[in-house]
């Protein structure tokens, strides 16, 4: 493969990216801060700690790959010559080292501590001694392997609050790639629905309850619509725009006394998740983790 470097203001990101992917064969498109390294380094994506994200950097480096020296070479020739992308700057087209990109990719999961004696562990390695309950997990489609604060605080909540969870019907709204689901039929919970938005998480969750032998039912978010008051513990870890949209909805699913557990908050937005909650609960912080906070019942 071969790989063109290109250096763009912000306005031209989004024009040159899916010109990139859409006419000019590109296989793949990457946007990096240019500046990063530097002080003038600029967080996006409301990294924890950090102000609310703009839209781009100033400078943004933009890395494409190709199959071939030519196509990236025409890619090139012919992005240069529009008129409208003015600003737009090469800064190399190199051939890419050939690697074992599956042998790489696994060498970056290894297995992640929830607890002592609880463990995430990808497929292609041995649990640790310790660890009497284990989820095996490898990195898909859908989010959730446990690198994530969210993901470690939801499964943290579960492992600490066993008894709340076992023998209960918990749903995982939200459930990605089913981890929090799993990780609640571990803990005894004696039914598990999850729901999703996304077709390939509902897929990867059965999926991966297969591969740790856990029953649940999986489905999209009108598995469990309308909301019942039928569950002991209700887990959503998404964001904190959709928590709030979603609360009457996640609280309408739980019994009277029963536990929620959100994720997917950041630590300054936690006045706003209690002032959305308060019509039907009052949520407080429950784990914090590099910025990101765990809030719930």
């Amino acid at each position: 493969m071969f790989e063109l470097v290109l250096s763009a203001p912000q306005a031209l990101v989004e024009p040159v990216s899916d010109a990139l992917m859409d006419e000019l064969g590109a296989l793949s498109v990457s946007v990096e801060d240019a500046d990063a390294d530097t002080d003038a380094e600029r967080a996006l994506f409301g990294e924890p700690g950090m102000p609310a994200p703009q839209p781009g950097w100033d400078r943004s480096t933009l890395k494409a790959l190709f199959d071939s020296e030519a196509a990236a070479t025409d890619a090139m020739t012919l992005l240069l010559a529009q008129e409208w992308a003015g600003g737009l700057a090469v800064q190399s087209l190199q051939a890419v080292e050939e690697q074992d990109w599956v042998r790489l990719t696994q060498s970056q999961f290894t297995p992640v501590e929830i607890t002592p004696s609880f463990w995430i562990v990808p497929s292609w390695h041995e649990p640790p001694a310790a660890a009497t309950r284990v989820i095996r997990l490898d990195p898909g489609l859908a989010f959730g392997t446990g690198t994530h604060p969210t993901t470690r605080m939801c499964l943290r909540w579960i492992a600490r609050h066993a008894s709340a969870v076992a023998g209960a019907r918990v749903l995982d709204y939200g459930c990605g790639s089913g981890i929090l689901a799993i990780g609640a039929s571990l803990h005894g919970a004696a039914e598990v629905d999850a729901v999703d938005i996304d077709p390939a998480a509902v897929e990867a969750t059965r999926h991966n309850a297969a591969a740790n032998g856990v029953t649940l039912r999986a489905g999209l978010a009108d598995l469990v619509d309308p909301p019942q008051g039928r569950y002991a513990v209700v887990l959503a870890n998404i964001l904190a725009t959709p928590l709030k949209l979603l609360a009457p909805l996640l609280c309408g699913h739980l019994k009277p006394g029963g536990r929620l557990v959100l994720a997917g908050i950041l630590e300054r937005q936690a006045d706003e998740l209690r002032a959305a909650y308060a019509p039907w609960r009052t949520i407080d912080v429950l784990d914090a983790e590099d910025g990101w906070i765990l809030m719930g019942t």
